[in-house]
């Protein structure tokens, strides 16, 4: 549980005297609303919020340690325990787990980061700009009528570290336990699909390299163009080579394809991207993992036609949701 700091017990003790509700302190400060309430009561009892004289170690920071430790780490995210401790002005004699126990107490706490495309000012203004143009799109009138498409590539096997195994004390090493990971992952297959509110594509093989030519005669003409027969149809791919060269933009519009613009870097809005993520889970799950890349096409082809419509409904549903965060974000990554 985080604890206030001196100056944060101040500013709460404002806060309730101005009216606020203990709700609302305490979720600013990320603590508990007992947290909160017990701050009040002893304020109330005592006249006073400042620490009682208690017995035992006495405290290895002073406010000034610890204000210093939470602005350093509020101002880059990024930072270890021990730089801080190297950091920190004047003699002392601290370590890491001090500073760690200082940032926990502030609320801050180490996680996975989520890994975003960069993105320049030009790329967050773009998608700013694009946001504010489908602000009024509605999935009646305009998304239910787009084909969202994209390419993904799929590794044999992955080692992103989150697997883990139950394993007994000292069999670390025995054969039973030891994740054998082949050299760059053993390879992958690359395949394109396209999903809508009504339906999806079939998902196609794409092997070797992917040029213009190749994605007009292997999946435009073949798997798109059947999609879109529909006059309402919307076409979208993102920014990819092959996606915007003249071959291909004129081979959509000799075709008569609407195509919907979209902004450089964001694979956060494209509903598309969580059905990969839910294709690649699923394949994961299986009791028999793909053996070779023609067990893992297999795999993914059975999966894929196995998600459920509804799921991708869903997600296309989200599109309104996605072009307000992008605008709230200014242009910046969304929890999408």
């Amino acid at each position: 549980m985080a604890r206030l700091s001196r100056e944060d017990r101040q500013i709460a003790l404002g806060r309730l005297r101005a009216g606020q509700s203990q709700s609302a302190i305490a979720r600013h400060f990320h603590v508990s609303q007992s947290t909160i309430s017990r701050l009040w009561v002893r304020f109330q009892a005592t006249g006073s919020v400042a620490d009682l004289p208690r017995a035992g170690r006495p405290r290895a920071t002073t406010a000034a340690h610890d204000r210093f430790i939470r602005l350093r780490h509020l101002r880059n995210r990024f930072l270890s325990a021990s730089s801080s401790v190297q950091a920190l002005p004047g003699p002392h004699r601290l370590s890491d787990q001090t500073v760690r126990n200082r940032l926990h107490e502030a609320g801050l706490r180490a996680r996975r980061p989520h890994r975003g495309a960069v993105l320049t000012r030009r790329h967050r203004q773009n998608r700013v700009q694009w946001g504010n143009q489908h602000l009024r799109w509605t999935v009646r009138n305009h998304w239910r009528h787009v084909w969202f498409s994209d390419e993904s590539y799929f590794l044999l096997q992955r080692h992103d570290g989150r697997r883990r195994v139950y394993r007994r004390v000292n069999e670390r090493y025995a054969p039973n336990c030891v994740d054998e990971a082949p050299v760059h992952g053993g390879g992958g297959v690359m395949v394109w699909g396209a999903i809508n509110t009504a339906g999806r594509s079939t998902l196609v093989h794409v092997q070797g390299r992917i040029t213009a030519q190749r994605y007009v005669e292997e999946i435009l003409r073949p798997h798109a163009l059947p999609l879109l027969a529909d006059q309402d149809a919307i076409f979208q791919q993102d920014n990819a080579r092959p996606h915007t060269a003249r071959l291909t933009t004129q081979f959509l519009t000799d075709h008569h394809v609407q195509v919907l613009p979209w902004p450089s870097m964001s694979p956060d809005m494209n509903p598309i991207e969580h059905i990969w993520d839910e294709l690649d889970r699923r394949v994961r799950r299986r009791e028999e993992a793909p053996a070779n890349h023609r067990d893992l096409l297999q795999a993914l082809q059975e999966e894929w036609d196995t998600i459920p419509q509804q799921d991708i409904r869903h997600l296309i549903q989200s599109m309104p949701r996605r072009c307000r965060a992008v605008v709230a974000a200014q242009g910046s990554h969304t929890p999408y």
